[in-house]
């Protein structure tokens, strides 16, 4: 079942203008309840624009776009609404967080839904744990906080709001692995505990192979295709003949397979890969 659906899409930047610019053309695409779907493509393809249009950040010059069947743009009184059920998390977070301690930057979100005190207080901690941040640095300033651990800060508010759809663009960006696995993990524990649409932004093929169920690719505002992430990933040669890397065990497998070599496809990963070679010499 659809969680999230466009129809013919379009989007420009500066419309009627010297500046004009066509960010997103006639898009029609759907997003699976339940799925973590990752949006791929080069700078400029459009994918930080769709997420803006999910939240309703944005408004399309043409088309709709459906949350649960409802057009989100239908009653423009409820936006606040739809903002609380698709959480976005833009790109470094981190330079948004403003509160004096990092529990109150928390439970900004929920208490602007207007949530009990208590009911608060249970979210701040359920989203410091899905986060990875522990009990003690919710009393101190953000600003005292590592780089990493002010991400997470970041991500934690939008989670207490516990929105039906999580929309984040690039969240990894500029970590260390172990930082990268952290903040991936913790978006796997929340979707995993509520049920929750993902959709993520991310340059890093080996993210998008090791979290994502879906993917779709972007060029210049337009799908070039869509599918789950085997089948997407199975499209090396296209995928490169639009500048766009694959994870590299993927791109060897493929290597191995046209040398003669009977390794399986639909592998991504340094483990996978380990044991499918393995078994070449059993």
């Amino acid at each position: 079942m659809d969680k999230i659906r466009l129809e013919h899409v379009s989007f420009v930047y500066g419309d009627k203008t010297p500046f004009r610019a066509e960010a997103l053309h006639d898009v029609s695409l759907s997003f699976g309840a339940g799925r973590v779907t990752g949006l791929i493509g080069h700078t400029g393809s459009g994918k930080s624009t769709m997420l803006q249009l999910l939240n309703g950040l944005e408004k399309p010059n043409e088309g709709k776009i459906y949350l649960d069947g409802q057009d989100i743009f239908a009653k423009p009184r409820e936006m606040r609404q739809i903002r609380f059920r698709v959480g976005l998390v833009m790109q470094y977070p981190e330079y948004q967080l403003f509160e004096e301690t990092v529990r109150s930057d928390i439970a900004f979100g929920p208490r602007n839904m207007g949530l009990s005190d208590e009911e608060i207080a249970v979210r701040v901690t359920e989203a410091a744990n899905f986060t990875g941040l522990p009990s003690a640095l919710l009393d101190k300033s953000p600003f005292d906080l590592s780089g990493g651990e002010k991400r997470r800060a970041a991500i934690a508010g939008v989670m207490a709001m516990r929105p039906e759809v999580l929309v984040l663009d690039e969240p990894a960006a500029g970590l260390d692995p172990r930082g990268r696995d952290s903040i991936l993990g913790g978006v796997r524990a929340y979707k995993e505990a509520t049920g929750a649409t993902v959709i993520i932004v991310s340059h890093s093929m080996e993210d998008m192979a090791m979290f994502c169920d879906d993917l779709v690719v972007l060029s210049k505002g337009k799908v070039l295709f869509t599918g789950t992430r085997n089948e997407v990933f199975s499209r090396v040669r296209e995928l490169e003949e639009v500048g766009l890397a694959v994870p590299q065990m993927a791109r060897l497998m493929m290597l191995l397979r046209e040398k003669g070599l009977p390794v399986p496809e639909n592998i991504y990963t340094v483990s996978a890969a380990t044991e499918a070679v393995a078994a070449l010499f059993e």
